[in-house]
């Protein structure tokens, strides 16, 4: 009896390996594949939230720049496009910068994007961050 467990313990390693094989390649590839995730995860999220900023910021620092140029003016169209300048530096300094889990994030930016674009029509320019971040290829200094 003794070579007959013997020999059954040989042939189910023989035909167990299969399983083991497929077993053992299975956590090995996704314990690569969660390691690998994770950073490319890290990579792309790290990406987004520096453009994220940097639109809010130049947003923030277009809605200054505007807010000190219109706080002296007493002209009824230069109030309104105050206000609107104002409403936006509102949402922005509400903006949680700190929080990456921020449940409301799209909605915020979408949000301050639309105040944006409404900011640019009362004030007659061009509304387009992507065309200020590329800047004019043909200005030379």
């Amino acid at each position: 009896m003794a070579f007959l467990s013997h020999t059954d313990d040989l042939f189910d390693s023989i035909l167990m390996a299969d399983d083991r094989f497929h077993t053992q390649g299975y956590r090995d590839g996704f314990e690569e594949g969660s390691r690998v995730g994770t950073m490319e995860g890290r990579h792309h999220g790290a990406l987004h939230g520096a453009r994220l900023s940097a639109e809010v910021s130049f947003y923030h620092g277009f809605a200054l720049a505007w807010k000190f140029l219109l706080q002296n003016h007493e002209e009824v169209k230069a109030r309104k496009q105050l206000k609107a300048v104002e409403s936006l530096v509102g949402l922005i300094q509400r903006f949680p910068h700190e929080d990456p889990q921020y449940e409301n994030l799209q909605e915020d930016t979408a949000k301050i994007r639309a105040k944006f674009r409404q900011v640019c029509s009362l004030l007659n320019v061009v509304a387009d961050f992507r065309e200020y971040v590329g800047g004019s290829s043909q200005m030379s200094f």
